[in-house]
């Protein structure tokens, strides 16, 4: 059952001793990460592109872009459409030129910097003795799955059908629609693609794909080990100072997420662009897309910490029960002894412990009030949506006063 409260002083005399990893069967795991895992991970490490520690980025950025972009450079130049054409020039095409030169690279970056920010999950759960030993079992058994679903190779293979059966389909349909002109589109008076087009459709657009699918793939081992977790019976405390029972921690995932954010908005900032540019599009017209967007996105990331919403709700409820039939005792004693009674002639009021006693009540009972029942702190979901607004903000700005912008920023998550 989880603890819901304690009395008043407690936990300072607990508060001092930290405990050391080596007190906890389950410390050497504590390296625990959604992202150092896969058949991809494993040939990238075969390929001296990666390390076991995520190192090597420099490597992997640079492979991503002479895969993705270097060879539509070569072959928009072989077929005249890297510059100068009177439609859609490839140096010109700002959407795709964002695409493959920011968006893979952060989505790369942000493997290291989610790493990083989540390795340290069951470290965490240990040295805050949230899991009692007869839940230990439990919580290896989830650390394990979640690493089984992270090595999938199937995991993997599902997504590379998915991008190649059902997104190529829909990818060639599109462009060869629009391929009558743009640099993508074969040269005059012949039908279909040109070779720039093809690689783009067959080789660039499926491989970002499969990186953004593979994301949203991690999202949801993630998402399953927190609902396993979610599931234990933790010793959580009501009266925690990180206002979420002692699970605080978990909240902070929301901003190591960040550089995936940057990496939609950059998306959504190309998209607008290319609207603007080609289809004539005005800037205004996005504005309730964009903050549709940000709240979409924010939902998504910050939706697995919402599971444990019940077992706080639970935790608070009980709390609140708990310190108000205490602090309903003590101040019927206090108001006996000091206020009907009179004070008591052997003990001054000057110096009396009573009173700091009922001030700590009074600050425990509003530390349990104020509890959140989801872990995450505003200022963590106001970086992660600054994070995604940030590339769109210079067009934004031309459209909306900065300080209209920021209040519905704020507006957002207070």
């Amino acid at each position: 059952m989880s603890r819901s409260h304690a009395a008043p002083g407690a936990g300072a005399r607990t508060a001092t001793r930290v405990p050391q990893a080596a007190e906890t069967p389950l410390a050497p795991q504590h390296d625990f990460s959604i992202v150092l895992g896969g058949p991809l991970y494993q040939s990238l490490r075969h390929a001296h592109l990666a390390d076991g520690a995520l190192g090597l980025m420099h490597r992997r950025i640079a492979a991503a872009i002479l895969v993705l972009w270097a060879p539509l450079v070569v072959l928009s130049a072989i077929q005249g459409g890297l510059t100068g054409l009177p439609e859609r020039s490839f140096l010109s095409d700002v959407g795709f030129q964002l695409r493959f030169l920011v968006v893979a690279p952060l989505l790369i970056l942000s493997e290291l910097v989610v790493h990083r920010h989540l390795r340290s999950t069951l470290h965490e759960f240990h040295i805050r003795k949230l899991v009692p030993p007869s839940q230990e079992p439990r919580l290896a058994d989830a650390v394990s799955e979640a690493a089984r679903w992270r090595n999938s190779a199937l995991a993997e293979g599902l997504l590379l059908v998915v991008v190649y059966a059902a997104g190529l389909q829909f990818t060639r349909e599109r462009y060869l629609a629009l391929g009558t002109s743009g640099w993508y589109a074969a040269p005059t008076g012949q039908p279909g693609l040109s070779l720039a087009g093809l690689w783009l459709i067959f080789v660039s657009l499926p491989l970002l794909q499969f990186m953004l699918l593979r994301w949203y793939f991690r999202l949801f081992v993630w998402a399953r080990f927190l609902w396993r977790v979610s599931r234990l019976d933790l010793d959580l405390d009501v009266i925690h100072p990180d206002k979420a029972g002692g699970l605080g921690f978990l909240g902070e995932s929301l901003q190591g997420f960040a550089p995936i954010a940057v990496a939609h908005g950059v998306l959504f900032a190309g998209m607008i662009t290319d609207r603007v540019l080609y289809a004539h599009a005005t800037l205004a017209e996005f504005e309730i897309v964009v903050l549709a967007g940000a709240v979409f996105l924010t939902l998504v990331f910050a939706g697995p910490l919402v599971v444990f919403a019940p077992r706080l709700q639970q935790v608070k409820r009980v709390g609140l029960h708990a310190y108000g039939a205490l602090g309903q005792a003590y101040v019927r004693e206090f108001r006996d002894k000091w206020l009907r009674s009179g004070p008591p002639p052997d003990e001054p009021l000057l110096g009396s412990g009573d009173i700091q006693t009922l001030a700590d009540l009074a600050s425990s009972f509003g530390a349990a009030e104020q509890m959140r029942i989801i872990p995450i702190r505003p200022f963590s979901a106001l970086v992660f949506i600054f994070a995604f607004l940030c590339p769109i903000a210079p067009l934004l700005l031309t459209i909306m006063p900065a300080e209209k912008l920021i209040e519905r920023l704020v507006g957002l998550v207070v």
